[in-house]
């Protein structure tokens, strides 16, 4: 493949496009993993924040990149992408982003990404410039990772039941609120290691367009891996509350023993998706584990209405990005 003669200050700005999604990510998602610990009120807002991006940050430790690989080399043939393509696929994303945050709705950020991609390739090159078998992974994900979700967390709240059924609920839940520190960071870990790798991924494929990297190498340059693990930290030391107050409070009431088994089901999740190279949703993972736990206790607990209307932003996500992507991809000619 010979590399595309893209000017290097069209790439400085797609790289800043790209983190400033990763920002936004960060921003957008940080109700994932901070919204069971505010609601339960074992933290501040202030204190969860710090707490999420510091665990998003140390995740570039401890997760190798098997995600940001298949976002830059196995959602799309390489060969097809060029500065056009990435300019609208995250457009595409960042407008789904924005439109969900303004209604605090909780879609997922990746899914915008992937949705952005793939509207943008189509738009280029059709459907025959996808890979089957990595997108075919992700869309099967969506419904697996809430379901895995919602199953570990109702297993473990059902185990913490069985297991506590003679301790006073003052004690239970004076201990679980120790042990909601664990939890969350944890999730926060499983997140920074899932979504960082999204914008590593899409800035890899830029870099492998321009001919800056080889597409046979390994792992992208260092400076992209941290600069991203960096910029989900802080869009989450950011926030974003009108979700937090979403998923913590409108779905189900939540006590932190439930805020344990939600937290911990979502990160065996993610830990499980990042280990095989999944670009999961986070936010589709929590709400499942939190839908599971209020399920649990009974099935009244759980605001169905709410958790079907979310349900519906999962649905549009991928085809809305796809489509804003491709509308921005044509328009990015009159740009560079």
């Amino acid at each position: 493949m010979e590399p595309l003669q893209i000017s290097f200050w069209v790439i400085v700005l797609l790289v800043i496009l790209a983190l400033g999604f990763d920002f936004m990510n960060g921003f957008h998602d940080a109700a994932n993993s901070i919204a069971t610990v505010v609601s339960t009120g074992v933290l501040k807002p202030q204190q969860a924040v710090l707490f999420a991006a510091f665990f998003n940050v140390v995740a570039v430790l401890f997760f190798q990149l098997k995600v940001a690989a298949t976002i830059g080399k196995g959602i799309v043939d390489p060969g097809i992408v060029d500065h056009h393509v990435v300019f609208g696929a995250l457009i595409g994303a960042i407008a789904w982003n924005v439109l969900t945050w303004f209604y605090g709705i909780p879609s997922s950020s990746s899914h915008a990404l992937i949705g952005g991609i793939v509207g943008a390739v189509i738009a280029k090159a059709g459907s025959g410039a996808l890979v089957a078998a990595g997108v075919l992974k992700t869309v099967l994900f969506i419904i697996v990772s809430p379901l895995l979700g919602y199953l570990l967390a109702s297993l473990m709240m059902l185990l913490v039941a069985w297991i506590f059924r003679r301790t006073p609920p003052l004690r239970v839940d004076n201990w679980f609120r120790r042990m909601q520190l664990v939890s969350a960071g944890l999730y926060s870990l499983g997140h920074g290691g899932n979504d960082a790798q999204k914008t590593i991924g899409i800035i890899w494929m830029l870099l492998i367009a321009a001919g800056m990297v080889g597409a046979g190498d390994k792992a992208p340059p260092g400076w992209v891996i941290w600069s991203c693990y960096l910029a989900i930290g802080m869009g989450t030391m950011f926030g974003g509350w009108r979700i937090v107050q979403t998923m913590g409070q409108k779905i189900t009431k939540l006590k932190p023993v439930g805020g344990f088994c939600a937290e911990t089901g979502g990160a065996i999740t993610l830990f499980l998706a990042t280990a095989l190279g999944v670009p999961v949703s986070t936010t589709h993972t929590i709400t499942g584990a939190i839908v599971g736990v209020g399920s649990v206790q009974r099935a009244s607990a759980v605001r169905w209405g709410v958790a079907g209307n979310i349900v519906w932003a999962w649905i549009l996500t991928i085809p809305c990005a796809a489509f804003v992507a491709g509308v921005f991809y044509w328009l990015s000619f009159t740009l560079f």
